[in-house]
């Protein structure tokens, strides 16, 4: 299995910080925020990585990881984005990087107190497929919501007005070879970008999406609340550390 980690985009929720860098090199505690996507995919055993960005700064990136010795990764692979198009264009832009290998995909701004080793590993049990992760949150209506029957997923909403539950579709998610062939498929949303809901709801249908709710807290980082909230509980008590304590279910401050 193969790790994407995505992280392009402007930041505009950021500015002025994101002037001068990309969101995802600005601090989390004490360490870039990249770090932390990195270290999920590294402790659920994944050591071919690549990163997708964009912008000005991109090349920092490489500035900052180099091939990857400080995660004990041989090598790094890098993948550039040109302007906004969606979670899902921006994963594309790994296909032909990453074609014929089951993917793990993380948001860049995305942090969890724990690790995904076992999902990871069920996934590739998994006969084909995507799995998604979900995590309780106390406010669902901001995020995209799964509907569960059981252990089956039926439907992803995003951001509905009424959510039929108040379980939030996190950033990361799993998917098979054909993942590339759906993406291919995708029209723009009525913002204009390839919605990787849409992806998932194409599994949904399919019959071959799986979920697991993730264990301890999550919490992205991608507004200045919650790169406060992110940077509080990284300090309080780490983040992607396999020893990790336990910990509540924290709603993501958008």
């Amino acid at each position: 299995m193969k790790g994407i980690i995505l992280a392009g985009g402007l930041g505009t929720r950021l500015f002025p910080l994101t002037k001068i860098t990309n969101k995802h090199l600005l601090p989390v505690f004490d360490k870039p925020m990249i770090y932390y996507p990195i270290q999920t995919l590294v402790n659920a055993g994944i050591q071919e990585i690549m990163i997708v960005t964009g912008g000005r700064k991109s090349g920092d990136f490489l500035s900052l990881l180099g091939n990857g010795k400080d995660f004990g990764l041989g090598h790094l692979n890098y993948a550039y984005q040109e302007g906004e198009g969606g979670i899902a264009q921006a994963l594309g832009l790994a296909r032909h990087w990453a074609a014929g290998d089951e993917i793990c995909v993380v948001l860049g701004d995305n942090l969890i107190e724990k690790n995904i080793k076992g999902a990871v590993d069920d996934f590739r049990a998994q006969a084909g497929g995507a799995k998604i992760m979900l995590k309780e949150v106390h406010d669902p209506q901001r995020f995209g919501v799964a509907s569960l029957d059981g252990e089956k997923v039926t439907g992803i909403v995003e951001k509905p007005s009424e959510p039929e539950s108040n379980l939030a579709v996190i950033g990361i998610y799993m998917y098979d070879e054909r993942v590339w062939q759906i993406i291919d498929t995708l029209e723009p949303s009525e913002r204009g970008e390839l919605e990787i809901t849409d992806v998932n709801n194409w599994y949904i249908r399919d019959g071959s999406m799986s979920y697991e709710v993730l264990d301890g807290w999550w919490t992205d980082a991608g507004t200045f609340e919650s790169l406060r909230v992110a940077s509080n509980l990284v300090a309080e008590g780490g983040a992607n550390h396999t020893d990790a304590r336990a910990g509540q279910a924290v709603a993501e401050a958008n």
